[in-house]
């Protein structure tokens, strides 16, 4: 491969050194001098020019933070060493227990001189009377490990069990705070103990525009943070901007590299790794007084904070004190409790999601509380409004769950005046009118049992744009082009009409008002009405799955599109034939079903699920979107069916050595995208899911399996790798 010209390799080291040093200017030293328009120019010059001359990639190119391909799945590691629990505090007396049993635990008298205390710590049991309490707050996020070899991140691994994790080095690398390569002298190994986590004001724009989508709310950044962690495409965390602050260490290849806490912290800031600041104390009381300290300004903290972890700072004397069976003895997490107050209930609004869930929100007096002045508070469900006896006029308590989410906690009944009144969920959509389900189904005779209520209505405006967004995707409508910025400038232009699955098959007719919109040159717009034409083609399979139907996703959709031949067919059959594992041995028999269930057709929905897909099925609103499809010229045949003998009941043929069988893929596979196999499978009779248990028949395994390969050993699940696997399909493939 040519050298780049030596211009071009200067303007490349001098941008991604830059870079560098912004990230560790921001991160680091709380002193930017980018701004981010000026990082993201720069950025964008650097991936031109690695885009331009291959020759100059790096993996610890700032670029390669940006996002690659989605992975496949998530491999299990093994810890170096294990990432234990730390034991929680939450009052002053058990502080002073903890301190008290350390300094028994080191052989250090109950009652020190004072003015020992700060002399330099021992490398193990004391016998001067010193010891030194490091004390740092305790963010609220998800705990990770990294670890650099020769300076170069090579693996982040979630704390898991504590003795293994998974393996999210593809999403811990967008996250800019954490260093892809350390400059300068590091251990041949250096493992970094610390937390992920979301900032407050990121967790407050993505909620903001979820809320907007209609979505259902974060409850906060913790679970925030650990649900975009879990994510297969690195796209999503590069877009979510999560932060890191390390705490700790793992495995660390030079003894000499730090000989307390506070030291390696210290050295871990020089590499350009972002931490906390660690006060030093002397005894309980400075522990107390810093936790007292810090409470008082811990809600102007960027991200949340629920507590001040203490520990001895030399690891000489936290050696010496060692672990019990899941936590160490040096170290402590002091809890701050919830913060309550008092305000007045003033509403209860009803709030539409994008997927018809009817969600109840509190509107009350204004109250500050953790810092924030709070308006609204989630309820949850209508069954927790009726448990708590909320009514428009009480007095509530309000807490911020994680310190971010409000929520009533309860009403204080004494203060209840007497106009107060107790509000009733709503019995239809407050957006479209249309009809509700609840659940669970005895909800209807006790109200506080309830923990959904949801349109069912898929054409409800408060669900359009998602839906819109979910039957375009790839394992549905598979439209090429037809992603969510997409949807939104079209529905944002208002020169096209697109609310319903129909108006997509419309498009081609609208290719000038397409070309007038930002970013829309002909190619894209004539692979996006390729895409749309191509998708009319796709199936009855794709198009139920992609409607959004209440209990029909892929599997069930696909199941469906087995036992049926066409949309009609569907139409026509009676409720029981879609639940026929779920039907006694006479009814059964009246629709020419087999005894056993075990021989009957599998359709995916049983007897609670079926009746609300076949009401679905024959609503208004259904009929009118399937005639809107036909006249669209979208194909409702199905590419599955597989003709029974016997008639619609009849079991299916033993066609396959997969037909009947229950199976999982894990790993990657050489020969085989995920999708492709798994509809192959299907096609001959396979039901594919997505972890293993005692139902599960047969385990395809590829490259890094991780647990699921470990599970169906422990289970005795028969394996295959993908050498039998293409044995067994050859013949069939011709």
């Amino acid at each position: 491969m040519p050298k780049p010209p030596p211009s071009v390799e200067r303007e490349a080291a001098a941008l991604r050194e830059e870079l560098n040093r912004a990230n560790r200017a921001y991160y680091v030293l709380s002193q930017p001098f980018l701004s981010d328009q000026e990082y993201d120019e720069k950025l964008a010059r650097l991936a031109a020019l690695e885009a331009e001359h291959p020759e100059l990639a790096d993996e610890a190119s700032p670029t390669r933070r940006i996002g690659d391909e989605p992975v496949g799945g998530f491999r299990t590691v093994v810890h170096a060493r294990p990432m234990l629990s730390i034991d929680n505090t939450y009052s002053a007396e058990e502080v002073r227990a903890w301190a008290a049993r350390v300094r028994k635990g080191l052989g250090l008298a109950e009652s020190p001189d004072a003015g020992a205390l700060f002399g330099p710590p021992s490398g193990g049991p004391a016998a001067d009377g010193a010891v030194i309490f490091a004390c740092d707050p305790k963010i609220d996020g998800v705990a990770m490990s990294l670890r650099y070899e020769r300076g170069r991140l090579v693996r982040a691994v979630t704390r898991g069990d504590g003795v293994k994790g998974d393996d999210v080095t593809h999403n811990v690398r967008t996250i800019r705070a954490v260093p892809l390569e350390l400059p300068g002298a590091s251990p041949e190994v250096l493992e970094i103990r610390g937390e992920v986590f979301l900032p407050i004001a990121e967790f407050e724009r993505i909620n903001a525009e979820r809320e907007a989508a209609g979505d259902d709310l974060f409850m906060n950044p913790r679970n925030a943070c650990a649900g975009t962690l879990k994510q297969l495409d690195p796209k999503i965390a590069a877009s979510r901007r999560l932060g890191f602050v390390a705490h700790g260490r793992g495995e660390v290849s030079d003894s000499a590299f730090a000989a307390s806490h506070s030291a390696f912290v210290e050295r871990l800031r020089s590499l350009g790794v972002p931490t906390n600041p660690t006060v030093p104390v002397a005894d309980a009381e400075g522990v107390l007084r810093e936790i007292e300290r810090f409470g008082a300004v811990r809600h102007e903290q960027p991200f949340a904070v629920d507590g001040m972890v203490v520990r001895v700072d030399a690891f000489g004397q936290q050696d010496a004190l060692g672990t019990t069976a899941k936590s160490p003895r040096w170290i402590i997490a002091f809890k701050y409790p919830a913060e309550r107050k008092r305000t007045r209930l003033l509403a209860i609004e009803a709030q539409v999601g994008k997927t018809g869930k009817i969600t109840p929100r509190a509107v009350m007096e204004p109250v500050l509380l953790a810092g924030t002045t709070v308006r609204h508070a989630t309820l949850h469900n209508w069954g927790m409004v009726r448990a708590k006896d909320l009514r428009v006029g009480d007095t509530v308590v309000v807490e911020k769950a994680g310190e971010i989410i409000p929520q009533v906690i309860e009403a204080v009944p004494g203060e209840r005046p007497k106009n107060a009144r107790r509000m009733a969920p709503p019995a239809a959509c407050p957006v479209c009118g249309g009809p509700v389900e609840t659940e669970p189904p005895e909800a209807s005779e006790q109200p506080e049992l309830e923990t959904t209520r949801r349109c069912v209505n898929p054409e409800c405006p408060a669900q359009v744009r998602e839906k819109l967004i979910w039957f375009t995707g790839r394992k549905q409508m598979d439209i090429e082009g037809l992603g969510e910025k997409t949807i939104d400038q079209i529905r944002a232009a208002g020169t096209m009409q697109l609310e319903s699955f129909a108006d997509i098959f419309r498009l081609p007719g609208h290719r000038a008002e397409l070309l007038a919109l930002d970013r829309m040159g002909d190619k894209k717009v004539d692979n996006l009405l390729a895409g749309v034409e191509a998708a009319k083609g796709r199936g009855l399979a794709r198009v139920l799955a992609g409607m959004g139907i209440r209990h029909v996703g892929d599997a069930t959709a696909k199941a469906l599109a087995r036992q049926f031949a066409d949309l009609d067919a569907l139409l026509a059959a009676p409720e029981p034939l879609l639940r026929p594992k779920s039907l006694g041995r006479e009814e059964a028999r009246s629709l020419g079903l087999p005894d056993d269930p075990r021989h009957r057709p599998e359709t995916g929905l049983g007897k609670d699920t079926a009746p609300a897909v076949h009401a679905y099925l024959h609503s208004a609103a259904a009929q009118r979107t399937f005639a809107e499809l036909r006249r669209a010229g979208v194909d409702l045949t199905s590419r599955e069916h597989r003709p029974t003998a016997g008639g619609a009941g009849a079991t299916p043929a033993a066609d396959g050595v997969f037909s009947g069988k229950t199976v999982v893929l894990t790993g990657t596979l050489e020969r085989f995208e995920r999708q492709e196999l798994t509809e192959l499978l299907e096609a001959q009779g396979a039901k594919v899911t997505g972890s293993v248990s005692k139902k599960t028949d047969l385990v395809i395994a590829g490259e890094s399996p991780g647990s699921k390969l470990d599970k169906a050993r422990e289970l005795g699940i028969e394996v295959w790798d993908e050498t039998r696997l293409l044995a067994v399909l050859r013949p069939s493939d011709g």
